[in-house]
């Protein structure tokens, strides 16, 4: 996808502007199976209504995998006019992390993390350091992470890669049509724990 230039595409949010969010599944940390999967589900939107498309990738609970899942699930998409990609956080499967500027850097779309909880930075580091030989490879990803910004005390923060604040905000906002999450996120949720599970949960 050539998306060079992203940055300056996005003058003006509009109602349809299309995005994708991604989420994955649930899965069990109680299970002893190496090299475990979980589904993770992009859903492509037109602003908060229409839903466009959907993408699928399996990544590995605990892996390194998942940026390089996200870029393969966009690049590779038929979604050509994609505009903005949302993350829910920037782990996934566990602490399989997200390298939120290379996803970025190689798909060309700016990237949105909406995030419910703030998350305790300190508390994954040290989770990193005792369950993982490369914990400092992890962390780092955390550290790179964009600057959290607090849309709503204690409900809402973002963090956003090629795209100001203010313009991540609207797009925040026109994707959103129930409660706190983007629509394109909030759906991408249900989909993968059904699949998951054999039925949706709530967000």
């Amino acid at each position: 996808m050539d998306g060079k230039g992203a940055l300056w595409m996005i003058r003006k949010v509009k109602g349809q502007i299309r995005t994708v969010g991604f989420d994955d599944g649930t899965f069990s940390f109680s299970s002893k199976i190496e090299n475990r999967k979980t589904i993770l589900i992009g859903v492509v939107m037109k602003g908060s209504i229409e839903v466009v498309g959907i993408l699928a990738r399996w990544i590995t609970v605990d892996g390194t995998d998942s940026t390089e899942a996200i870029i393969d699930a966009v690049n590779s998409s038929r979604f050509k006019d994609l505009r903005v990609i949302m993350l829910k956080g920037i782990t996934y499967a566990g602490f399989n992390l997200v390298d939120v500027e290379r996803v970025y850097e190689e798909t060309g779309l700016p990237v949105i993390v909406v995030i419910r909880k703030k998350p305790n930075i300190t508390a994954m580091e040290n989770a990193l350091k005792k369950h993982f030989p490369d914990a400092e490879k992890r962390i780092s990803l955390l550290k790179k992470a964009p600057p959290l910004v607090e849309l709503i005390p204690d409900r809402l923060y973002i963090q956003a890669v090629g795209i100001g604040r203010e313009v991540a905000e609207e797009v925040v906002k026109v994707t959103t049509k129930t409660g706190l999450t983007p629509e394109p996120l909030r759906l991408a949720h249900m989909i993968a724990s059904a699949v998951m599970t054999g039925e949706s949960k709530r967000e």
